[in-house]
């Protein structure tokens, strides 16, 4: 099986410009192609995962891809998907944004070798650009009624839209003109929303060279949630690639946590399994659903990738130690991760009886109901059932000095802080 091929059994193509030509080409040489991301922010989130890890799979297959950063693009905003002006950020942000980005995109594509990826940043050259020359040698090669029939430019008419960002089309084409000019890039893909900023680009490719010359676009579908609620977003808000705004923990979990419906799609979306691993777990989700072989398969392989070896082991082990409550081993840190969002209470530095803890800290409503608590062996400390009411926590109690587990009941949970 070819690589459009494997592309089209993962569900990953929706739009091509150019199918047959596309196939010859990729079939006769390897090529240098381009996916971008804006850095509004100065993490990725999971949502800009499937482009990426697509761009990976034509590394896989022999082609170089190029990663690039809008750090000017950055400074003007997409209109696509928005129905009013996007918030301008400063220069500064963005390009701290853009270091965090480079970051984390260096942990997904393999820079070495003969295919080696390449990381760009369109400030390099948009950046220094002066507007007469924006003008004379990019603008007049896009006429504005073929601009106005882009839906992301139709769609925003009515409510209004700047100058600035009705131009950005215009300077992700001079990106793709660009890199097929200086890296013989003949191939840009993206996500389903960006339709009209890569046929732009070859539009502009095709007003400024040649008739022979020829480039291409592809783009992904929107990711979905069978139920219809809106993929990558919990309570917390977007799963972020970042560690410190989602840790590892939390990453691992949110994958686990696929639904059945869900989870072979995203095994062909997200991982690089192979087709007869990933049809192997299909049939465990329908024929042994409550193993989650699927799943855990699943938040193994993309943990792994975006945070390393290390990183999901220990996701794995908070993940046993909260489920079987022997939270005893786990570290500080690991506690960091797993108890990030449950009650907390911050404790004096002294020795306190376990009853009054149990007030002080709302576990239980009375002083009465902590006694009953205990007595029936629904208290543990850090994994440890305690039935004397007269038990004073100590120093012992203090996972690293900085932390006791407090559950009551089976699940509920309170970190106590000193």
């Amino acid at each position: 099986m070819d690589l459009l091929q494997d592309l089209a059994w993962r569900g990953i193509i929706y739009q091509q410009t150019d199918e047959e030509g596309l196939k010859d080409l990729l079939s006769n040489e390897s090529i240098s192609l381009y996916c971008g991301v804006d850095p509004t922010a100065n993490s990725l989130h999971i949502g800009h995962l499937v482009a990426f890890l697509t761009l990976r799979r034509f590394q896989q297959h022999g082609h170089r891809p190029i990663v690039l950063v809008g750090g000017a693009t950055g400074l003007i905003g997409d209109p696509s998907g928005k129905s009013e002006e996007r918030k301008l950020l400063t220069l500064e942000t963005v390009q701290d944004n853009v270091v965090g980005i480079q970051k984390q995109l260096s942990n997904i594509f393999d820079f070495d070798g003969e295919n080696g990826a390449i990381m760009v940043n369109n400030y390099d050259w948009a950046g220094s650009m002066d507007i007469v020359t924006f003008l004379r040698d990019i603008g007049k090669h896009i006429g504005v009624n073929y601009m106005l029939a882009k839906d992301t430019i139709a769609s925003r008419l009515e409510t209004g839209i700047s100058f600035t960002e009705f131009t950005y089309t215009i300077l992700q084409a001079m990106d793709f003109n660009h890199l097929y000019d200086h890296h013989n890039c003949k191939l840009q893909i993206g996500g389903s929303d960006q339709w009209g900023n890569i046929t732009s680009g070859l539009e502009l490719i095709r007003k400024m060279h040649d008739e022979e010359s020829k480039a291409f676009g592809l783009t992904i579908p929107l990711v979905t949630k069978a139920d219809g609620t809106k993929f990558g977003k919990t309570e917390g808000g977007a799963v972020w690639l970042d560690p410190e705004k989602t840790t590892p923990y939390e990453f691992y979990q949110f994958w686990i946590n696929t639904a059945d419906a869900d989870v072979v799609k995203y095994l062909k979306y997200f991982t690089f399994l192979s087709h007869e691993e990933i049809e192997s777990l299909e049939q465990s989700v329908q024929e042994e659903p409550h193993l989650r072989k699927a799943q855990k398969a699943l938040s193994e392989e993309i943990t792994r990738m975006i945070h390393g070896e290390e990183s999901l082991q220990q996701a794995i082990k908070i993940s046993q130690a909260l489920f079987s409550g022997d939270v005893k081993n786990l570290s500080a840190e690991e506690i960091k991760q797993g108890f990030k969002d449950v009650p907390s209470y911050d404790a004096g530095e002294g020795e306190e009886n376990l009853v009054d803890l149990l007030v002080a800290a709302k576990i239980s409503p009375s002083k009465r109901q902590a006694r009953e608590d205990i007595t029936n062996g629904a208290v543990t400390v850090n994994g440890e059932k305690v039935t004397d009411t007269a038990y004073v926590l100590q120093g012992t109690d203090r996972i690293e000095g900085q932390f006791t587990i407090i559950r009551r009941g089976k699940k509920k949970y309170t970190l106590i802080n000193y």
